[in-house]
């Protein structure tokens, strides 16, 4: 599929549910006993990995009208699977739901796509294996992974030893249905949806500063109450649809509902400081989320030297970030990006090589990317990229292509359906011409 120039986009979109609020909503919807309801969910692959996986544990779950129904079992009921659980392309799936298995009697193996099976899971299977779970993966901690509970687990004080919000939220489920208190200690904030949800299924999170970072605590053997949870729209989808407005003359667009956790707006933040005209509106807040309307406009953007301290906040996003440096005027740089290595591929030499396929002037700088831009002009364009069964690579450079001189091909824009179903045809729908 081929993104070229179309003109500018305008008008006003609804961004799918968030990702990362669906996983764990259909994940401690299960682990309360009855029905609960759940609005916006995210209709991505990715999360219906995660559903399927719940259901042939027992959990039932189904389309009721424009929300999905979860019959929840409670905590300590999952059921041992017939088969191998397919996680297709979720990295998020496969971690989250080990820590709900972990301390259940049962055995689960999980599997995946080839992309997925390449990630590995040591920095999940290490601090479970420590609460007694018994787990055998392949080669080098990657899957299929074979993962038997202990009931009861061990309640334990980890220390994260990186920055990770799936490790953090594995080890909290891992604590439902472990007696006594589970201690996470993180020593960088990271995005924290699984404590609002676990508040607003009923439990008591306390968060505390500690010493080495941010400490939190929940107390095992829990009993979760069934809920309606309206999900917010996905901040990382969004940010697609943010950087093209931008970089595209003329454009302007509003975005409906968006999450705007402050974990989750390090990218508005960097844009913003780039020179992005973009203006949150309408806050308020839904279940325990803050949501908002964002309102972006076609902006001149400088060169920037992200600083650390945004890293955490948009690891998901840098590569449409490093498509809107290559617009700017001067360089930009981002140091510190290890994990981009690790995700659905390697983010950090797949964006640089299509980059310099498509015009721009980029280059891998250890564990980071310098950038530079083109200062608001057109790139050459031309080139077919290879999303390397990645959505953020395909959609990334599908929005690049909006403002090359020659439209941008797509090997597959397939993976886009993980996260944001129908976004070619949203992009078509606000102005722009992919084919």
């Amino acid at each position: 599929m081929a993104f070229g120039p179309g003109g500018p986009l305008r008008g006003t979109a609804a961004i799918p549910g968030d990702k990362s609020i669906s996983h764990r909503a259909l994940m401690l919807a299960a682990m309360a006993r009855g029905r609960s309801r759940i609005t916006g969910l995210c209709e991505g692959s990715d999360v219906h990995s995660t559903a399927a996986a719940l259901r042939a544990m027992g959990v039932g779950i189904g389309r009721a009208g424009d929300a999905w129904e979860v019959d929840g079992v409670g905590t300590g009921c999952l059921l041992q699977p017939g088969q191998a659980l397919d996680m297709g392309n979720s990295g998020t799936s496969t971690r989250l739901l080990m820590g709900l298995v972990a301390s259940h009697p049962v055995t689960a193996t999980f599997t995946g796509d080839p992309s997925l099976c390449r990630r590995p899971m040591d920095r999940i299977a290490a601090p479970l294996s420590r609460i007694g779970a018994e787990i055998h993966a392949g080669p080098g901690g990657r899957l299929p992974l074979a993962i038997r509970g202990l009931c009861p687990a061990i309640p334990l004080v980890h220390r994260l030893t990186v920055a990770s919000a799936q490790v953090k939220s594995a080890l909290l489920f891992a604590a439902l249905n472990t007696p006594g208190v589970t201690r996470v200690i993180e020593p960088v904030r990271t995005r924290d949806h699984s404590e609002r949800l676990l508040r607003h299924f009923g439990l008591q999170v306390d968060v505390r500063e500690h010493d080495e970072g941010l400490e939190i605590a929940l107390a095992g053997e829990a009993e979760l109450s069934p809920q309606h949870v309206a999900i917010p729209g996905d901040a990382s989808s969004a940010a697609f649809l943010i950087a093209a407005a931008l970089i595209v003359p003329g454009s302007e667009l509003r975005l409906q509902g968006v999450g705007v956790n402050p974990m989750r707006t390090g990218l508005i933040d960097l844009l913003r400081l780039m020179g992005g005209d973009i203006v949150i509106a309408d806050r308020r807040e839904q279940d325990g989320e803050p949501l908002a309307d964002i309102v972006v406009r076609h902006s001149p953007l400088r060169g920037i030297d992200v600083p650390a301290t945004l890293v955490p906040a948009m690891i998901d996003e840098f590569p449409i970030f490093f498509i809107a440096a290559a617009f700017a005027e001067g360089t930009s740089r981002a140091q510190g990006l290890g994990e981009l290595r690790v995700k659905e591929s390697d983010r950090i030499a797949a964006m640089a090589e299509g980059l310099r396929a498509i015009g721009a002037r980029a280059g891998e700088e250890g564990d980071g990317l310098a950038i530079e831009g083109s200062g608001g002009a057109p790139l050459a364009g031309g080139a077919t990229i290879a999303s390397r069964l990645d959505h953020r690579i395909a959609m990334s450079f599908a929005v690049a292509g909006l403002h090359c001189r020659r439209p941008v091909g797509i090997d597959d824009m397939r993976p886009a359906s993980t996260s944001f179903p129908g976004f070619a045809a949203t992009l078509s729908q606000l102005g722009s011409d992919g084919d």
